[in-house]
């Protein structure tokens, strides 16, 4: 019985390898292609294009104004950040350290965010944000981006934050700092790989949401994922090539930011709290 049993455990075991060797391949096939065919001059029934080039970048930039679509996201991405930890780590310092009638609720209300897909609440978002006169322009996109980023700044640092002894504070305190010298120079250097993981892992969530930008954008406030759905859908013939290299810069963009990220960031300490 063993015998089988062990058998079995190692077919499963390979088949399971088998499936996520399949997805990778895959993966890196479909990232392989539109990489290659942003440097490509023609591809027609052939492994390879006919020749390689790098003017599909250039005009890229020209055509889909690359520049300004960059400009316009590194603002919406640089408040976010910014903004998402100056609200959330100190929500998330009160929810790990106080006791409160309804603190759970509370803690589920503001996980409510990255529980939903976000177009679920991006729609009736965008509504409200259309009313008050801020969608259309970069304080909408800012705002709406906000919704998801600051419950995934407390999540993160909710762990961070426990981890702490609470007698340092206590002795910090003892020794007469106020809570304002009390975060300056205790918690915040505790705390620091902490918010730059959250703030990075926020950083890359705003470069890459798409549908709460889209619905709260405008002709001035475009970021450069909805910039790239609109040079793919958008009316007009448009040369494949030029579309592939704008992804490959938004692909590129990403990909630096995250694996900066996971540098600093342990996804272990994430999901630690749910495990006590």
């Amino acid at each position: 019985m063993r015998r089988g049993e062990t058998v079995s455990a190692r077919l499963w075991a390979s088949s399971v390898w088998v499936l996520v060797g399949f997805f990778v391949l895959n993966l890196l096939a479909m990232i392989a292609a539109v990489v290659v065919n942003s440097l490509g001059t023609r591809w027609f029934n052939t492994w390879l294009p006919q020749g390689f080039t790098t003017k599909w970048y250039f005009s890229a930039w020209d055509e889909f104004q690359l520049g300004d679509v960059l400009f316009t996201t590194f603002q919406v991405v640089g408040a976010v950040v910014v903004l998402s930890g100056l609200l959330g780590v100190p929500a998330a310092y009160a929810l790990a350290r106080r006791e409160f009638p309804g603190k759970r609720l509370v803690v589920l209300l503001f996980l409510l965010p990255l529980l939903v897909p976000p177009i679920t609440f991006g729609i009736p978002l965008a509504t409200v944000l259309y009313r008050a006169g801020l969608a259309g322009s970069i304080s909408g996109v800012i705002l709406a981006n906000l919704v998801p980023t600051v419950p995934f700044v407390i999540l993160v640092m909710i762990p961070f934050i426990e981890q702490i002894d609470p007698r340092v504070e206590a002795a910090a305190r003892v020794f007469g700092a106020g809570t304002l010298r009390l975060f300056i120079h205790v918690l915040a250097p505790l705390l620091a790989p902490g918010i730059l993981a959250a703030l990075l892992l926020v950083l890359v969530r705003t470069i890459a949401m798409f549908e709460l930008t889209f619905f709260t954008d405008g002709p001035t406030s475009q970021t450069l994922v909805v910039a790239l759905y609109y040079a793919v859908y958008a009316a007009g013939v448009r040369a494949g090539q030029s579309i592939d290299a704008m992804a490959v810069i938004y692909m590129v963009t990403t990909l630096v930011w995250l694996l900066i990220a996971l540098r600093f960031v342990n996804p272990t300490q994430i999901v630690g709290r749910a495990r006590r």
